[in-house]
């Protein structure tokens, strides 16, 4: 029991913490390199690079939205001619007209 004086404990303790502090330190610090923190902070501190990646995203979104938007609308239409070709009493009738106004609209010249 000679060794294990308070000084001795109390010097066991605080190596145990130093030890634990120092693996929390690594652990944040490889999470840190991870997430990316530098390139971040590199292109907080240059507004045009944000400018530029930001108008490359927006556009890249807009034409996203475009081509989506216009399969969804040529799935729409094609579904509508097909019941309307069935010929439904009331539901035929109302989908004909619809069919017929975007035709229309399609073949104007508006430019």
């Amino acid at each position: 029991m000679a060794d294990r004086t308070p000084d001795k404990l109390d010097e066991q303790k605080v190596e145990k913490q130093l030890q634990e502090v120092h693996s929390l330190t690594v652990k944040w610090a490889q999470q840190l390199e991870k997430s990316r923190i530098a390139e971040l902070t590199e292109v907080l501190y240059s507004p045009w690079k944000i400018i530029w990646i930001n108008l490359l995203a927006g556009t890249s979104r807009g034409v996203g939205i475009a081509i989506g938007f216009t399969f969804f609308a040529a799935t729409i239409v094609y579904v509508l001619q097909v019941l309307g070709a069935l010929n439904l009493p009331i539901i035929g009738d109302y989908i004909a007209d619809i069919v017929r106004i975007v035709k229309r609209q399609l073949e104007l010249d508006t430019y």
